[in-house]
């Protein structure tokens, strides 16, 4: 019979199945993704995952609740990195890119794969919520400042689409070579906050 795992071993373990799983859901889709496989490429029996995840929804909302949290985690670091609302808001949009770049595999299971349950698991809802919060945060600093008027949701979601429209389209080489992301990243918060700004809002 084998010895029962301590907790920090169980946690290991759990950590190594979701770094596998986030890789093989990236490149194969949820539809493609097999618990058998999972057990595979862990070196484990079939009935392993089971032991730790009731099924591969469950390890789904685990894995992409675990990328919000890292996601969130870096631009919540880029925010404190700041010393003004500016400063804030601009390491912020160096911070998206840089996790986009660096986990290409969570950042697509975050915005390219959604789940018709997301409701059932409540930890997944509470890192989606975190994540959209790190994406409003340094707005609502430039609003406090008087840098910005409106809504710091509303023009997040601006942000966001712009940002992550423009960083997919390079990633996948549809943008022209001389367009280097940061360019295109100055040119949205340009827009932004020509469009947003406070001694042009009535």
């Amino acid at each position: 019979m084998p010895r029962a795992l301590s907790p920090s071993e169980i946690e290991d373990f759990r950590d190594r199945l979701c770094e596998v799983a986030t890789r093989i859901f990236a490149d194969k889709g949820a539809d493609g993704f097999t618990m058998r496989q999972l057990a595979t490429e862990l070196s484990v029996s079939p009935m392993t995952p089971y032991r730790y995840f009731k099924d591969k929804d469950d390890i789904l909302a685990a894995v992409r609740a675990r990328a919000f949290d890292q996601f969130s985690e870096a631009l919540e670091n880029a925010y404190d990195s700041g010393k003004t609302p500016v400063e804030r808001s601009a390491a912020v949009g160096r911070g998206y890119e840089t996790f986009a770049r660096s986990h290409p595999e969570a950042y697509k299971l975050m915005f390219d794969v959604s789940q018709p349950n997301e409701q059932d698991y409540p930890d997944l809802v509470r890192a989606g919520a975190r994540a959209r919060k790190t994406l409003t945060l340094h707005l609502e600093g430039l609003r406090d400042a008087g840098l910005i008027k409106g809504d710091p949701l509303l023009i997040g979601t601006v942000v966001w689409s712009a940002m992550h429209g423009a960083l997919m389209l390079q990633l996948a080489g549809k943008l022209p070579p001389e367009y280097d992301f940061s360019r295109i990243r100055t040119e949205i918060f340009g827009i932004v906050a020509n469009a947003y700004g406070a001694a042009g809002k009535k």
